[in-house]
């Protein structure tokens, strides 16, 4: 086993981090209790999830047999356990943006007979500050009742490749315990998989080079996998496309002997001109989920020690490592307000926090007053007033406070701060004040797209003028030509 991830230079190695700020210890405890009590929205709530669907309006026009259906989703839809699968991107591990990722599909449930997809919707990324996601329904090539903020969506479609609705046990609390076979992490069955399923992936030879640097492909699953596909896609056999990042294809060919043996797996390049897309030959191919694709992260910072199965979200060590007892993920932190120490002409004084605020302890008033009127004046400060200054400016924990910031704990990093500089303290001009008015416009962006007042629209754009037809590389094709 490679062990990558403990290489900075690894395009994956964020996932340490990720998985110490994306998903506080906060928000997992509070929704789960809210989701234990039976309050999902609340849950979601606490998980940074903006619902944008409303069941009564649904009842009327979907009927009550389908919100029956969707609501037992809901109830059971862990919100902080779908932030911990979703999709990242390097180089900070931040969610992937622009996406549309399906959580459950509901065949006729739509109007016409078509399938509802319940679906989870990521924010572009000139938008998606305090990373937050929104919970909505697509049907067809429109959105359903209460379908999300003003502004469009750029990908409102769910994506073929991110997709969770044929992977539940990464965000339904009833189907947790799947993940440890589905990640490969145990040679059982799979519950509902067809007994004659072999997994004969790992004797296949991947063309060199197919798999990317810093990444390991879950071989030995993709058999189970594409035939679960192909399930879902009313097919019992045939071909999947395997998307290995980049241009990287490969076509997974899943062929019985006549009902007499195993299906026989073969892996072949996929050709040249967009494989897997519908073309005049027939439709595309099903494209097996990135969630199946690879070996999850979890998995693998476990093996290489990355990271200790305590510290992984409740459900998943229970899954992964059953045996470990997680515990608490928020670490033995010192108590707010503890004094700390600074060597101070030679001898050794305190700073700590009264009435709020951050001060030296072992300088009376008027000696205080005397040395900031001689900073005033160009003076060289205190050593303890120079550390107090220090921790207002850029303190030691900027780099975990700026880690939170970018992925959204925002009450988090406001807790480290007024741990250390107290609640009550004026923030001088520095690289902390910088990070938190920084977060605030984000957060102000991020509103003002839900409330389609910002960014790229169509009704914004001003009507582009008509080309020449003399510019036109090829005329243009009209009707009876």
């Amino acid at each position: 086993m490679t062990t990558h991830l403990a290489n900075e230079d690894s395009p994956f190695s964020f996932w340490p981090r990720v998985r110490e700020f994306a998903v506080p210890a906060s928000m997992i405890e509070t929704a789960t209790a809210r989701r234990r009590a039976g309050d999902w929205a609340g849950a979601c709530a606490a998980a940074g999830v903006d619902v944008d669907l409303d069941l009564r309006t649904l009842a009327v026009s979907h009927g009550r047999e389908f919100v029956s259906r969707l609501r037992s989703d809901l109830r059971h839809l862990a919100p902080d356990l779908l932030r911990w699968h979703l999709p990242r991107i390097a180089p900070d591990g931040l969610l992937r943006p622009g996406l549309t990722v399906a959580l459950a599909r509901y065949d006729g449930a739509g109007r016409g007979g078509r399938p509802v997809h319940l679906v989870v919707r990521t924010p572009p990324t000139w938008a998606d500050s305090g990373q937050r996601i929104s919970l909505t329904l697509w049907e067809g090539f429109r959105a359903g009742h209460g379908a999300g903020p003003g502004h469009p969506h750029p990908h409102p479609h769910p994506s073929r490749r991110f997709r969770l609705d044929l992977h539940r046990h990464l965000w339904d609390a009833r189907r947790t315990d799947e993940l440890r076979t589905r990640s490969g992490a145990a040679a059982a069955r799979t519950p509902g998989e067809p007994e004659d399923v072999v997994r004969r992936t790992s004797r296949l030879t991947l063309p060199p080079g197919a798999v990317p640097d810093g990444r390991t492909a879950a071989v030995d699953r993709w058999a189970a996998e594409a035939d679960i596909l192909l399930r879902a896609e009313d097919g019992s056999g045939g071909a999947v496309l395997v998307r290995l990042g980049g241009r990287r294809r490969l076509i997974l060919d899943s062929a019985g002997d006549g009902g007499a043996g195993p299906p026989a797996l073969r892996v072949r390049p996929a050709g040249d001109g967009g494989a897997g897309a519908a073309s005049a030959k027939g439709p595309a191919l099903p494209v097996l989920p990135d969630a199946a694709t690879w070996t999850p992260p979890d998995l693998e910072l476990l093996r290489v020690g990355a990271i200790d199965a305590g510290r992984l979200h409740p459900l998943v060590a229970a899954a992964l490592v059953p045996d470990v007892r997680p515990h608490d993920r928020r670490g033995a932190a010192d108590p707010p307000g503890q004094p700390r120490f600074v060597e101070c002409r030679g001898a050794r004084h305190r700073i700590g926090l009264v009435d709020g605020v951050l001060v030296p302890l072992d300088h009376d008033p008027a000696e205080l007053r005397r040395e900031e009127i001689l900073v005033a004046l160009s003076g060289a400060p205190l050593p303890c007033l120079r550390a107090v200054d220090e921790a207002h400016r850029r303190p030691d924990c900027l780099t975990g406070v700026r880690e939170r910031l970018v992925h959204g704990d925002i009450a988090g990093a406001l807790a480290v701060v007024e741990g250390l500089l107290g609640p009550e303290a004026l923030l001088r001009a520095g690289a902390l004040r910088d990070e938190l008015e920084a977060a605030a416009r984000r957060r102000i962006t991020y509103g003002l797209y839900r409330a389609g007042l910002t960014g790229p629209a169509p009704h914004r754009l001003p009507p582009r003028e008509p080309r020449p037809s003399g510019l036109r590389s090829r005329p243009r094709h009209t009707a009876g030509r």
